[in-house]
């Protein structure tokens, strides 16, 4: 059988940085040599190219714009390569990895996100390990088929669904957690994929990449004391399409009344807001408690158990395909790759 021919692509981030040994100082590496720096690649079964943003960043950086970059890298690249494996920082991973399952409409091929949290010319680097597992997991074919269709993020033994993860740690090799799903593979002695978990593309579709998003959204999380001059701010801006609400528990909230008017002013005015809960796992279930109850009567959406990466990643894709007003609502809470259960 032909092996599978994997890319690259890096976009910048602690994985691609090498130490000085003599000043310490971190460069950017050179991915064309990457078969010189990390001999074990020539193990794999596979055949890699690599590509590199022109001016790697650092993951703070990363917008909608580098988003589109990325995925025009993989809609030019889709028919010649079986997998993609993209080098992100971690900081925003999270939300990359979101966005980009939202652009590629009806993938039908891995598109596995990964970083590291020491350079990978580091001594004790955890770079190499999850970039060769990275690689065999976007290498991973059945009958000739891509076992993995969809946007995965693969991080320290585990390949999780990408716009359900969250970054948890920034000193811990165990950076990314999936709360509210099962990871869809491991890695130990042997990888051991959860098919059962896995998103089954429609493999007749063919690739459909969407790459406007629409920014104009805003995040706001409650906290006891939450003043009205800040939330009357932030409803009010004018250019705003869209607001996730960070609630407490299970989508509660404050049940003043000059909180829910100005909620219910701004959804008359034709703003989107989307419920997600604060609480790292478990989900939105507006109505369950007398504090929640009026949020949904006023039209609040649910975000269900998406997390607030994936809700606005969501937000802004679903603001750029223009959906219908009146469709908004039903569409968000929708799952469309998976993100909420």
């Amino acid at each position: 059988m032909q092996k599978p021919n994997i890319l690259l692509i890096y976009t910048g981030g602690t994985i691609g940085m090498i130490k000085d040994a003599d000043t310490g100082a971190l460069r950017t590496f050179d991915f064309d040599s990457i078969l010189t720096r990390i001999p074990e690649i020539r193990l794999l079964d596979c055949n890699i190219e690599t590509i590199s943003f022109e001016s790697p960043i650092d993951s703070s950086n990363m917008n909608p714009t580098y988003w589109a970059d990325i995925a025009q890298i993989i809609e030019v690249n889709y028919q010649a390569f079986d997998g993609f494996v993209v080098l992100h920082g971690s900081d925003t991973m999270s939300y990359s990895a979101s966005a980009l399952s939202f652009m590629l409409e009806n993938l039908a091929k891995p598109v596995i996100f990964t970083g590291s949290q020491l350079p990978i010319g580091d001594l004790r680097t955890d770079a190499k390990e999850n970039l060769i597992t990275s690689i065999q997991m976007a290498s991973l074919q059945k009958d000739g088929l891509p076992v993995i269709r969809e946007v995965g993020l693969y991080f320290e033994y585990k390949l999780y669904r990408g716009n359900r993860t969250t970054k948890i740690n920034a000193e811990h090799f165990e950076a990314f957690e999936s709360f509210n799903y099962p990871n869809l593979a491991e890695s130990g002695v042997h990888l051991n994929v959860n098919k059962e978990y896995l998103w089954r593309a429609e493999l007749t579709h063919q690739l459909v990449v969407r790459k406007t998003m629409n920014t104009n959204i805003g995040i706001l999380k409650l906290f006891p004391g939450i003043s009205k001059s800040l939330v009357k701010t932030i409803l009010g801006c004018k250019t705003l399409k869209g607001v996730i609400l960070e609630t407490y528990g299970s989508g509660n909230a404050t049940n003043e009344k000059w909180f829910i008017e100005l909620l219910q002013n701004a959804i008359s005015r034709g703003l989107h807001v989307v419920n997600v809960s604060q609480c790292a796992g478990g989900s939105v279930n507006m109505g369950q408690y007398e504090t929640s109850s009026k949020l949904k009567a006023i039209g609040v959406i649910s975000g269900k158990d998406i997390t607030t990466e994936a809700a606005a990643a969501k937000l802004m894709y679903l603001l750029g395909v223009k959906i219908a007003h009146s469709e908004f609502k039903k569409t968000f809470e929708t799952c469309l790759r998976g993100e909420m259960t």
